[in-house]
């Protein structure tokens, strides 16, 4: 074969003058490392584990704590909620709200084959396990990235009908899935994300939160060389809200504190904002109003202080935390005026207050607090 009919990925055979092509591609990855690489960029998932072996599954109670539980076998075939297993057991796909139902389901699982429609008659050995949280869903929308020949770059194919049947969607109502090609020297733009989540039907702040997660999911495609990227179900759920409450001392530090919870995969419920003179008794309200948001699970402090004086913040938290019993995680990162007094003050006080030293470490142990998943954070694409 002539030299410069050589390239990596690609087999040539020579017909008489023809050349003919053919791509060869398999790198596919399981639905849980899929997760795992769009959690790394900043994009929305729920809260997830990945489990190799049944005794992984007994900590769940105290490490993984959330309403329901999905348990979902991980193997590169579709149709596993269907299937069945060769020990007899039936679906590859199981919700349950009961902690205690969860080890038996994955036991049956793990170790053994699924088979499918998508698999050889013999089925695929089960080797891992991802248990994930339940998400009440309100709307199920699609959305791809794909490199496509015939607009010689990626394109987002996107429909407002997304989830398990957007194959009959495709085939009954060609109109709800629509093409956008990307400009591959200007790539996803404000504009251009802003318009395929208006197709979406993701209306008023919603259109904006999901043409970030666009924006982001565009990164990761460029980041990992990918051909396809594929989101479905893209949900939007029926509260609407994160659970992570944040209280923080000015607007740029909580904007900057929201960012980088969900660069680390959790979601902020809201953000409260003390201000420069407060006292103990604003820090005593503060905490009334997270804790009485059925939302927030766990707390961030944020504070900085310039004029604020750490100590005060310490105090207030104390007297908070024990006259509203405090039942959530509550993590704190306090820094600048008389910092080392207050965190002395915390640490005394006895109670289960969880300290970061900084603003990444804030995020990732606030997120890790209700059972996320917090590998290290990609920033940016090449």
């Amino acid at each position: 074969m002539p030299s410069n009919l050589r390239s990596i990925g690609k087999f040539y055979q020579l017909y008489t003058n023809k050349i003919f092509t053919t791509q060869i591609r398999r790198l596919n990855l399981l639905e849980c490392h899929s997760k795992v690489l769009l959690q790394n960029h900043g994009i929305n998932v729920q809260k997830f584990v990945i489990i190799e072996n049944p005794l992984e599954a007994n900590d769940l109670q105290s490490k993984f704590k959330v309403d329901e539980y999905v348990i979902k076998a991980q193997i590169l075939a579709g149709g596993r909620g269907l299937g069945y297993f060769d020990n007899g057991f039936k679906g590859g796909v199981h919700i349950t709200k009961d902690p205690n139902q969860v080890l038996p389901i994955v036991e049956k699982m793990i170790g053994h084959k699924l088979i499918t429609k998508q698999t050889p008659k013999t089925g695929i050995e089960v080797k891992k396990i991802m248990i994930a949280e339940s998400v009440p869903i309100k709307r199920e929308t699609y959305l791809s990235i794909v490199m496509d020949r015939f607009f010689n770059g990626p394109v987002m194919i996107a429909s407002p009908a997304g989830g398990t049947d957007i194959e009959n969607v495709a085939k009954k109502t060609p109109h709800l899935i629509k093409t956008f090609p990307v400009d591959i020297e200007k790539g996803v733009t404000q504009e251009l994300s802003k318009e395929v989540a208006a197709f979406l039907q993701f209306q008023g702040s919603l259109n904006d939160k999901a043409a970030l997660e666009i924006k982001r999911l565009y990164e990761l495609f460029l980041h990992v060389d990918a051909t396809q990227v594929e989101i479905n179900p893209l949900v939007e759920t029926e509260n609407g809200q994160g659970d992570i409450g944040c209280m923080v001392n000015g607007a740029g530090l909580a904007m900057a504190t929201m960012d980088i919870i969900k660069l680390h995969g959790g979601e902020p419920a809201n953000f409260l904002d003390v201000g420069g003179g407060v006292n103990e008794n604003q820090v005593h309200k503060a905490f009334e109003i997270l804790t009485s948001d059925p939302n927030v699970k766990s707390i961030l402090v944020n504070v900085f202080g310039g004029i604020v004086n750490c100590g005060t913040i310490a105090s207030g938290i104390i007297n908070a935390t024990k006259s509203l019993s405090l039942k959530v995680p509550l993590v704190v990162r306090l820094e600048g005026t008389n910092v080392e007094a207050a965190q002395k003050l915390l640490k005394e006080s006895g109670l289960p207050i969880v300290f970061a030293n900084d603003f990444e470490e804030a995020a990732q142990k606030v997120v890790a607090s209700l059972g996320g998943n917090t590998k290290k954070v990609a920033r940016g694409s090449s």
